[in-house]
C-alpha cells in the first residue's frame, strides 16, 4: 500500500497548517514517525470519536496520541535496558562498563516490536473509554509489556509491590529480568519471567507454545467484551488452523476480535516462511482466500494501532448489524490487521537475525563498540521523566472514564458460578459410559442456558456415543445440511484438527466446555493444554486462582477398545504425560462403567481453574457401582470393589477393562484359597508422592492409603490402563518392592484386534493377573491355572483359553 499518495499528502499538508495540536502529533518522537496515510485515518478518526461524545474536542484526542508517541518510545528504552543493563538512570546519562550486566539476555527484537503495539491498545482504550482485553501469542515478547505497564503504573499486586518509576525502581526492574534467582522452594524469585505470567497485568496465556493463541482467541470473547490479539508471523508457521477463525464467529455469541499480525519477516535464525513465499501481498492474498478482511498499518506507531482497533471493531459492528437486520449472512469477513515493521524496530541491529535475541555484536561491558552502539541506541529512545509524567497523565485517566485498568479486563477476571446439576441419572444394566456421559452432559447444558457452551469435536462425535449432545448443540457451520445436525449457531466445533478444537474450549473459559476425541490422537492437543494446566497453576501459586469452570476432555474410543484401527490408534500416552503434571491441576480420571463417568463429570463442572481427563470406554459395559458408590468415587478417588478383612493379595485395577480382569482374577485366586481384595483406582494422581505442599494439600492422606490399600496385602498387581512402568511410579506409596508388587498395562503391543486380544497381547487377561500374584505369592501358577490356561499365559497354547472367561 502506497503511504505517500499526493493527495494525501496535501490533504495533511492542510491539517498541520491550521492544526498546531495535529502539527505537535505528527512530528513524531525518537524513532516513532506518522506517515501520511496515519495522519489521514487519525484526522478522520478525530472527527468520529467527536461526533460520538468520545472526546470534547479534536485537540485531546491528538494530545492522547502525543502522549502515546513518548509512553511508547520510553518503553523501548526501559525494554533495552532490561536485556543488557545493570544499572538503570533516569538522567539518560551515558553508561559505562560496570553499568551493564554480565551476562545479557532477553528476546529484545520482539519485545521492541510489541511495544507500540501494546500502547496502541491503551491508547485506543483511552480514546474509546473502553477497557479491552488483550492477548500476545508470542510470550517470550513480554518485557515490552511489563516495561509498558510499569510506567502507566498498570501492575499487578507483586510487580507494584516491587517497582516504580524511581531510579532505584527501574534498577531493580532491569536486574530482576533474566536473573536466574530462585527461593528456598525452588521456584523463581523474580516477579518477571522470559515469557507471559501470572505476574503479568492482564495476561491471559504464556504464549511460549507458539501457535496457540492464534487457534483460541475468537472464542475468548463473550458478547460484549472486546479483545486486541497480537500475533507474529513466526507463530503463523506453528499450529494450522488459525484460519479458520471466521468460521467460528458470530455475533450472537461471540464478542468483538481485533487481530493484529506483527510482520517482521523474522523467526531465530532466517526469514519467516511467510516471508519467503512473498511476504505482505502473498499474505493479504492467503487471509482474503481464508475468509478475513485485511487492513495495512505502519507496525513502528502506536497510533496506527490505536486508529486499527478501532476501524476493526466498527467494521466487525457494521457486519453484526448486517446480520442481524438479514442484510448479510454468514460468514462475515473478520478484519484482521497487518502490522509491518522490522524485528527490532528503534534499536541497533533492527530487521537482522541477531535482533531476536541480542541485536548488539557485543556485550557492552566487555565491547566498547558495542557500549558505543548501545549508548547511542539509548540516547535515541531517551525520554525525560517530567515527559513521561506528563505523557502518563494523558493517556490514564481510567478514574475520569470509569473504567478499569488494563490489568483487570474482564477476561483476566473470569469468575463463573459453578453450575446447577440437575439430579443425575443412574444405571443398573449394561450402559456405555459415553452414552451416560452424554446424557449427563446434554442435562447439564440444559438447566444452564446462562453458560456458552463450546464443545471440541475433531470428527466423529456420534460414534462416540454423543449423540444426544450433537443434537442438542449442532455443529457449527455456514450453511446447514437438510437432516444433519448442524447449525448456524452450532455450538459444537467440529475440524480434522485436534489443537484447533481443544482450543475452542480452553478459549471459551466463560462458559462450560467439553473436549471428546479419540484416545490415540488426543495426543495431539498435550501441548495446548500443558501450556494452559502450567499458566492455571501459577496463577494459582502467586494467589490469584482462576475463577473459571474447570475444562473437561474426554478420551475415549481408547487404547483397549479400539483394536480394530491398527496400533496407530492404541496409545495411553496423554494419561500418562498429563500424570506428570501437578495432580491438582491436571486430574486424570478413569470411570469403570456408565454411573462413574456421570459422576466424574459432575464434578469436573463443580470445581474451577483445573484441566480434567476422563478416559472413558464407549462400548457398553456392566454397572459395577451403585450411583451412591460413584460419587463416593468421584471424591474419595478410589474404592475397595471386592473387600477382604485379610487379604494375601491386593489386585489394583486402573481402567474399566482392567477392573473386570482383575475381579475375574480375584475369583479364581479365591477358588485356589488365595484371599483377595480388589481395589478400583479411579484418579491415580490422588495417591502420589506430593511433589509440593499445593500437590499434598491435594493428595489422599495415609489413613485413607491404609484403608484402600491394607497392608496385611503385601502381594500386589496392579493392572493398568497405561503402561506399567510409569504407573508403578506414579503409586509408589503402594509399592511393596518388586518382589511383591507387580505391574501390568499397556505394552506396546496391538494391531487389529479385539478388546479380549488387546488384553492378551499386553499380558493383561484375568490368567496374566492371576499368574504375577501367584509368583509374588511364591506358589505354582498351576495351582490357580488348568494346563491349557497356563501354555496360554506362557505363549504356546491357545490365546482363547483365557480370552473367554474365568
Amino acid at each position: 500500500m502506497n503511504h505517500n499518495l499526493p493527495w494525501v499528502a496535501e490533504r495533511v499538508r492542510l491539517f498541520r497548517e491550521f492544526d498546531p495540536e495535529f502539527a505537535r502529533w505528527a512530528r513524531g518522537h525518537g524513532p516513532i514517525a506518522h506517515n501520511d496515510l496515519t495522519q489521514l485515518r487519525i484526522h478522520d478518526l478525530a472527527q468520529v470519536l467527536v461526533a460520538e461524545g468520545k472526546a470534547s474536542d479534536t485537540s485531546a484526542i491528538y494530545r492522547t496520541l502525543w502522549a502515546a508517541d513518548r509512553l511508547a518510545v520510553a518503553g523501548m528504552w526501559l525494554t533495552v535496558h532490561m536485556t543488557y543493563a545493570d544499572r538503570v538512570y533516569t538522567d539518560g546519562r551515558e553508561m559505562a562498563a560496570e553499568d551493564f550486566k554480565e551476562t545479557p539476555e532477553g528476546h529484545t527484537g520482539g519485545s521492541l516490536n510489541i511495544v507500540p503495539a501494546y500502547v496502541g491498545y491503551l491508547a485506543a482504550n483511552a480514546l474509546s473509554g473502553l477497557t479491552r482485553g488483550w492477548l500476545m501469542g508470542q510470550g517470550h515478547c513480554v518485557a515490552g509489556i511489563d516495561a509498558c505497564n510499569l510506567l502507566v503504573g498498570n501492575m499487578t499486586p507483586r510487580h507494584a509491590e516491587r517497582y516504580d518509576r524511581s531510579e532505584n525502581g527501574l534498577t531493580r526492574f532491569a536486574r530482576d529480568f533474566y536473573s536466574y534467582a530462585i527461593d528456598a522452594q525452588g521456584r523463581p524469585a523474580s516477579p518477571l519471567g522470559s515469557h507471559v505470567g501470572p505476574n503479568t497485568a492482564g495476561g491471559l496465556s504464556e504464549g511460549g507454545y507458539l501457535g496457540f493463541a492464534e487457534l483460541q482467541y475468537v472464542h475468548m470473547p463473550l458478547p460484549g467484551e472486546r479483545l486486541v490479539v497480537f500475533l507474529s508471523d513466526g507463530a503463523f508457521e506453528e499450529q494450522r488452523g488459525s484460519d479458520w477463525a471466521p468460521r467460528w464467529w458470530r455475533a450472537e455469541d461471540s464478542g468483538f476480535v481485533a487481530p493484529f499480525m506483527i510482520l517482521n519477516g523474522r523467526r531465530i535464525e532466517q526469514r519467516s516462511t511467510m516471508q519467503q513465499q512473498g511476504g505482505l501481498e502473498w499474505f493479504q492474498q492467503h487471509l482474503r482466500l481464508n475468509g478475513f478482511d485485511p487492513m495495512e498499518i505502519d507496525g513502528t506507531d502506536p497510533a496506527a494501532f490505536a486508529w486499527a482497533i478501532h476501524a476493526m471493531e466498527e467494521r466487525l459492528a457494521a457486519c453484526a448489524t448486517g446480520v442481524s437486520r438479514g442484510t448479510v449472512q454468514y460468514p462475515v469477513p473478520l478484519h484482521y490487521t497487518i502490522a509491518e515493521a522490522p524485528k527490532g524496530f528503534g534499536f541497533p541491529g533492527a530487521g537482522t537475525n541477531a535482533a531476536h535475541n541480542l541485536p548488539l555484536a557485543g556485550n557492552p561491558r566487555l565491547d566498547p563498540s558495542a557500549r558505543q552502539q548501545f549508548n547511542e541506541g539509548a540516547r535515541a529512545l531517551f525520554v525525560p521523566p517530567g515527559e513521561i509524567d506528563q505523557a502518563v497523565a494523558l493517556l490514564c485517566r481510567h478514574e475520569v472514564q470509569r473504567r478499569p485498568l488494563e490489568r483487570d479486563h474482564a477476561l483476566a477476571h473470569r469468575q463463573v458460578a459453578a453450575p446447577r446439576l440437575p439430579e443425575p441419572q443412574w444405571h443398573d444394566n449394561d450402559v456405555s459410559p459415553m452414552g451416560a456421559l452424554d446424557g449427563a452432559f446434554a442435562a447439564i447444558i440444559k438447566a444452564n442456558t446462562q453458560l456458552r457452551p463450546r464443545v471440541g469435536n475433531p470428527d466423529e462425535l456420534r460414534s462416540n456415543r454423543m449423540g444426544q449432545t450433537l443434537d442438542l448443540l449442532k455443529h457449527r457451520v455456514f450453511t446447514p445440511e437438510p437432516g444433519l445436525a448442524e447449525a448456524v449457531d452450532g455450538a459444537v466445533i467440529t475440524a480434522l484438527n485436534e489443537e484447533a478444537v481443544v482450543s475452542a474450549a480452553l478459549g471459551n473459559k466463560g462458559g462450560i466446555n467439553l473436549v471428546v476425541s479419540y484416545e490415540a490422537f488426543a495426543v495431539k492437543m498435550l501441548g495446548a493444554l500443558r501450556q494452559e494446566i502450567l499458566f492455571a497453576r501459577h496463577q494459582a501459586e502467586a494467589g490469584m486462582p482462576p475463577g473459571w469452570l474447570s475444562v473437561v476432555t474426554v478420551a475415549t474410543s481408547h487404547t483397549w477398545e479400539n483394536g480394530k484401527n491398527e496400533q496407530s490408534h492404541q496409545d495411553p500416552t496423554l494419561a500418562e504425560a498429563l500424570l506428570g503434571e501437578m495432580s491438582d491441576t491436571a486430574r486424570v480420571l478413569f470411570p469403570v462403567d456408565a454411573n462413574s463417568a456421570v459422576a466424574a463429570l459432575r464434578a469436573a463442572y463443580t470445581s474451577h481453574g483445573q484441566f480434567w481427563t476422563l478416559v472413558v470406554p464407549k462400548r457398553a459395559m456392566a454397572s459395577q457401582l451403585s450411583g451412591e458408590q460413584a460419587q463416593r468415587l468421584a471424591d474419595e478417588g478410589a474404592c475397595v470393589v471386592k473387600p477382604c478383612d485379610a487379604p494375601d493379595v491386593l489386585l489394583v485395577a486402573i481402567g474399566a477393562y482392567q477392573l473386570q480382569q482383575a475381579l475375574l482374577a480375584a475369583r479364581r485366586l479365591d477358588d485356589a484359597g488365595h484371599r483377595t481384595a480388589v481395589t478400583c483406582v479411579f484418579e491415580p494422581g490422588r495417591f502420589r508422592l506430593p511433589r509440593d505442599e499445593r500437590e499434598r494439600a491435594f493428595v489422599a492422606g495415609d489413613a485413607a492409603l491404609r484403608s484402600l490399600f491394607p497392608d496385611t496385602a503385601a502381594v500386589r498387581v496392579i493392572v493398568s490402563h497405561m503402561r506399567p512402568e510409569p504407573t508403578l511410579g506414579l503409586l509408589r506409596r503402594i509399592d511393596t518392592g518388586p518382589r511383591q508388587t507387580r505391574a501390568l498395562g499397556y505394552q506396546a503391543r496391538g494391531g487389529t484386534l479385539d478388546v479380549a486380544g488387546m488384553l492378551f497381547a499386553n499380558r493383561c487377561t484375568w490368567a496374566h493377573v492371576a499368574t504375577e500374584a501367584a509368583q509374588a505369592l511364591g506358589v505354582d501358577p498351576a495351582s490357580i491355572l488348568t494346563a491349557e490356561e497356563l501354555a496360554a499365559v506362557g505363549g504356546h497354547g491357545d490365546p482363547r483359553a483365557v480370552m473367554v472367561s474365568a
